[in-house]
């Protein structure tokens, strides 16, 4: 029988303390009713003798101590889930609020999920193809993988973020399904995204979470463990091939350091709690495979690097347990890149897995090597070249200056509606290596240049080609744009 308590004797912030408890479970989900009738749902963190520590989902404003009567209802945060949830949007407690009907739930989990077990884990080696050169090409996605993207405030990573939900798929084949899970944005970000996903029909395959920015801080504690515990539910019980992408991650962590300092704990970095590695792997790690199961989840989680500090504590702490990293650059964006990925620092550490023979094409894995040097070796020479002036360059320095711009034009800057198969992308790659001198193709195998390799007069028209091609689009788009208007 549930005990019903009327021993509130602290409201900090989003915290309540109750004195007098027994048989009260660390993450137990409690019932609170004030004054006024209302029901607040409400979780454990912390419990000391007699003294529960209870966090308020729907915010403390109007409690009366006396007047508030506390149920611990002897269970932990549960999401009802079932195949039905595909297609919907959910808060970020996991009630709908897409106007549709309420899920009848199939089962109703724990939304903390249980550790795979490390014996169990598969290791990732399946390439996802999202349609962006950047990632197939350069820093590929493997199946399981974790693979988080750090942008700064006013870059474009909901774009891409939306693109990535849209386009993504598994080559082998498999059903195929995104959970998307923002958290702390605002109105007009979260309509983009139901609009986007809405108009291009990718909602039919995508799980949406939905915190605001004006939602309680509590309940963006909660949001990704519940698109995770969807997700779960959907790759080891319906065998889906999940693709998981949380934004922003940022104000999840800031959340975490708002209840941490109403809990008067000893802060650590920057103001965080101590404790944010963990809370952060304990997110991450729900990604992988399961050994003898068809289903598996990806992760791309999104974060905006405070001030574009890739050394303050969440990206840092982030880039420790996850499996690389995409870079979005500042720099790229304003030379008008869209999306402005900067391929240098940008690392996939699992890519040599999911690519090659069989997976993508054979020559994936020697051209990418050859890309990234050429491109470096570009970037080198045109920061010479601004320093001593263009004279002072070699023929073949010129070449890889020639080559970095090409790259940066065709390669990078695909726009956020262009969806490429691998295919495609590993062919522009070699029409842009084509500008290089053969010889200085020192990381590919010599039977494959033979084979792919351009001569010098088709590789120039290959990429002017791509400059006229370029210029009807824009004018195109512009002439549409005039059209509108009128």
């Amino acid at each position: 029988m549930l005990k019903e308590y009327k021993s509130v004797t602290e409201v900090v912030g989003p915290l309540m303390a109750v004195e007098g408890v027994e048989g009260v479970t660390y993450e137990e989900l409690v019932d609170i009713e004030i004054q006024t009738g209302e029901r607040r749902r409400g979780r454990v963190i912390e419990i000391e003798g007699d003294k529960a520590m209870v966090q308020i989902f729907e915010g403390s404003s109007g409690i009366n101590l006396q007047d508030t009567n506390v149920r611990f209802l002897g269970k932990p945060l549960e999401l009802g889930v079932s195949p039905d949830m595909i297609g919907r949007v959910f808060d970020g407690l996991g009630a709908p609020i897409d106007g549709g009907p309420k899920i009848i739930p199939k089962e109703k989990i724990d939304i903390n999920g249980t550790a795979i077990n490390p014996v169990s884990r598969d290791f990732p080696s399946e390439f996802i193809q999202t349609g962006i050169s950047v990632i197939d090409g350069l820093n590929t996605l493997v199946r399981g993988q974790k693979l988080p993207i750090f942008s700064a405030a006013g870059l474009p990573h909901n774009e891409l973020a939306a693109q990535i939900a849209r386009q993504a798929t598994v080559l082998s084949g498999g059903d195929f399904a995104v959970v998307f899970a923002a958290m702390g944005i605002t109105f007009e970000e979260a309509q983009y995204f139901i609009d986007d996903l809405t108009k291009t029909g990718a909602i039919d395959r995508s799980v949406l979470f939905i915190n605001l920015a004006d939602d309680p801080a509590i309940e963006r504690l909660a949001t990704p463990k519940m698109a995770l515990t969807c997700a779960e539910y959907l790759a080891f019980e319906q065998n889906k091939h999940v693709l998981v992408i949380l934004t922003d991650m940022t104000n999840y962590a800031e959340a975490l350091r708002e209840v941490s300092a109403a809990r008067k704990e000893v802060p650590g970095r920057r103001g965080y709690p101590g404790y944010l590695y963990t809370d952060l792997a304990g997110i991450y790690e729900r990604a992988g495979k399961i050994k003898g199961r068809n289903g598996s989840i990806t992760q791309i989680p999104i974060l905006t690097m405070p001030e574009g500090d890739i050394t303050h504590p969440i990206p840092d702490l982030t880039g420790y347990i996850t499996e690389g990293q995409i870079i979005l650059s500042t720099e790229l964006y304003k030379q008008g890149l869209e999306p402005p990925i900067n391929a240098i620092p940008s690392l996939s550490r699992l890519k040599d897995k999911g690519i090659g023979k069989g997976k993508t094409r054979e020559d994936h894995a020697d051209t990418m090597n050859q890309i990234y040097a050429a491109y470096t070796a570009g970037k080198e020479a045109k920061e010479l070249s601004a320093i001593l002036g263009e004279t002072a360059l070699s023929e073949t320095d010129k070449a890889f200056a020639k080559f970095a711009e090409k790259f940066e034009e065709r390669y990078v800057s695909q726009g956020f509606e262009t969806n490429r198969a691998i295919e495609e992308t590993l062919d522009i790659g070699w029409e842009l290596l084509s500008l290089v001198p053969k010889r200085e193709l020192k990381r590919i195998d010599d039977e494959l240049i033979e084979r792919f390799y351009l001569g010098e007069k088709e590789a120039v028209e290959a990429n002017n080609n791509s400059d006229i091609e370029g210029t009807q689009i824009n004018e195109a788009e512009e002439n549409k744009i005039e059209n509108e208007g009128l």
